[in-house]
């Protein structure tokens, strides 16, 4: 389960900083991407490290960094 969602995060990360992605250029969105992101790495060590509880609440909040730009209208992708 904790893979699957650190799969989908790592996916959506990377088209946002592509140069095509759909993103509101601003340093605020810029340093949410960047929360995100290290969610993202301390969600992927926690799971090397087998801690699953951690990882998974980890990468939750990677998830909600995205889904609240989304849903803001600042980035524009899809699960």
């Amino acid at each position: 389960m904790v893979n699957k969602y650190i799969k989908s995060c790592r996916r959506v990360l990377k088209e946002l900083r592509s140069s095509s992605a759909k993103v509101k250029a601003c340093k605020e969105v810029s340093e949410l991407i960047e929360w995100a992101e290290n969610y993202l790495k301390d969600a992927e060590f926690y799971l090397r490290e087998g801690e699953l509880e951690v990882s998974l609440a980890t990468i939750a909040y990677c998830e909600g960094l995205l889904d609240a730009l989304r849903l803001l209208g600042l980035a524009e992708f899809e699960w």
